[in-house]
């Protein structure tokens, strides 16, 4: 006869301890600031959490090849350290102004024994755009994720004041390159590849004063969803993550009005900002073949906030 005690659950859960959202990052009150855009990871004040340190990979993506646009900063960053931690080799595409934040992701990658590769240029240049994904492809030996992150976001409270070559330039970059970058990948991209469109709160509950972001917004879902039924037959997955308000330098390189980020991202239920660091896990899902029956879909990781 088996005289040991019985589990106990009621001790067990005792002895757990759950990570609680509302605290496991810290409320921040960033101070105004400003910087140039695009803004560098390097100089955000609080530094925000890209995964460096807190990331955990299981191989989830072991020997898969990434493209991450936008992957020097922010959520770009925090997507290409976690497929680093994954088991992938990543590539990133950024703006030459963000050479330093670049080499630190890239260096962050090699340190996982991954292939690490940075890819300069500005998607409103049409020759980098139709190279960018042909050259990645070839550093890192194919293709088989293409993550559209890159994006641009100018706060403008008036319309009257929301000129032509912004209203341009937002749409190339969050949008139109996506055209450009997905319809370059599917040369690369085999049966079992995914897509990942990177949308945002914006598209369903957009800001006054951030029209056109928020227009690019809505149409990348739309984008999402048309391209998730055409290529589905092909073995592609196409999907999207849409962010709440993420603390990255977007926000301090005239993305959002100074007067407003101390108390940024503190309306949601959870009471703060997201850090990028949280985005990650989304991605990661949406990438592996754990996602094999999720098309055409878009995870909302904001905080609470009410979404469709």
């Amino acid at each position: 006869m088996d005289m040991r005690e019985p589990n106990n659950p009621n001790t067990d859960a005792a002895q757990l301890t759950l990570d609680n959202p509302v605290t496991r990052h810290p409320k921040i009150s960033p101070p105004k600031q400003d910087q140039p855009e695009p803004g560098l990871d390097a100089k955000l004040e609080p530094r925000a959490d890209v995964g460096e340190d807190s990331y955990v990979g299981t191989g989830r993506l072991k020997g898969r090849k990434a493209l991450v646009t936008g992957g020097d900063s922010g959520i770009g960053a925090a997507v290409a350290i976690a497929f680093a931690r994954e088991g992938a080799d990543v590539a990133i595409a950024y703006l030459p102004a963000e050479e330093e934040d670049a080499r630190k992701v890239v260096s962050i990658i090699e340190a996982e024994g991954r292939i690490g590769i940075g890819f300069p240029g500005d998607l409103m240049d049409a020759g980098y755009r139709g190279k960018v994904v042909d050259e990645a492809a070839e550093a890192l030996g194919g293709l088989d994720i293409l993550v559209n992150n890159a994006g641009k976001q100018i706060s403008v409270d008036k319309l009257e004041d929301l000129d032509d070559e912004q209203l341009a330039e937002t749409f190339q970059v969050n949008i139109m390159s996506m055209f450009t970058l997905t319809r370059a990948a599917l040369k690369h991209l085999p049966a079992g590849g995914s897509v990942i469109n990177t949308t945002s709160i914006q598209a369903y509950d957009p800001s006054p004063n951030l029209l056109d972001y928020a227009s690019t917004k809505a149409a990348i879902n739309n984008f999402t969803k048309g391209l998730a039924g055409q290529l589905a037959p092909r073995g592609i997955r196409v999907n999207a993550v849409a962010p709440g308000p993420i603390w990255t330098p977007l926000q301090v390189s005239d993305g959002q009005p100074k007067d407003a980020l101390p108390e940024f991202g503190q309306d949601t239920p959870l009471g703060r900002a997201g850090q990028p660091v949280e985005l990650a896990p989304a991605y990661v899902f949406l990438a592996s073949a754990e996602s094999s029956y999720v098309v055409g879909e878009t995870l909302n990781v904001n905080g609470g906030k009410t979404s469709p």
